[in-house]
């Protein structure tokens, strides 16, 4: 591929691949070390493309892959929520609703196990059993872990939000 049309394609992808690893990758040197891997893959292996159409989803996808190589070496996606603590105070200004951005700020005060099987399930769209096989995980781990991440979620906006937004007088 010529390197005009990488620079491009890096130009028109980044930002989108950016918050595909930002929702599965809390560090931003881990964040960029992804998108280095997922951009590299998608350079030498344009080729196999097979519909132009579908690039957008086909970059996602390999974005996904490689943010779930590197989760895979550091996280043990068997451990449920009930045996991590965690702490949530995130920072909640503008109180005029609940924006996209507020709950994906709120995923990141969940245990990474939990937000990264609440992401490809939620948002990314696979089923618990292609959960399972991409995590090597049974799929009743995988559909406990996003029960436990959906009631915790509720509780981070019902705590977290609405309080935010009760004390502001609204």
């Amino acid at each position: 591929m010529h390197r005009g049309a990488q620079r491009e394609v890096y130009e028109y992808m980044a930002t989108k691949l950016y918050y595909t690893c930002k929702r599965y990758l809390k560090s931003e040197e881990l964040i960029e070390e992804a998108m280095a891997d997922a951009f590299y893959t998608i350079f030498t292996k344009i080729n196999q493309l097979k519909e132009v159409k579908a690039f957008e989803a086909w970059a996602r996808k390999i974005t996904v892959n490689q943010c779930l190589l590197t989760l895979k070496r550091n996280v043990n996606f068997n451990i449920y929520i009930e045996d991590m603590a965690y702490s949530a105070e995130p920072s909640q200004t503008d109180s005029s609703g609940l924006e996209e951005e507020d709950l994906l700020e709120l995923l990141n005060y969940l245990p990474e196990g939990c937000r990264t099987i609440f992401n490809l399930y939620a948002i990314e769209g696979y089923s618990h059993k292609e959960i399972a096989t991409m995590l090597n995980i049974s799929e009743g781990t995988s559909k406990s872990q996003l029960n436990v991440s959906r009631t915790k979620l509720k509780e981070l906006v019902n705590s977290v939000y609405y309080q935010n937004v009760n004390s502001n007088g609204k």
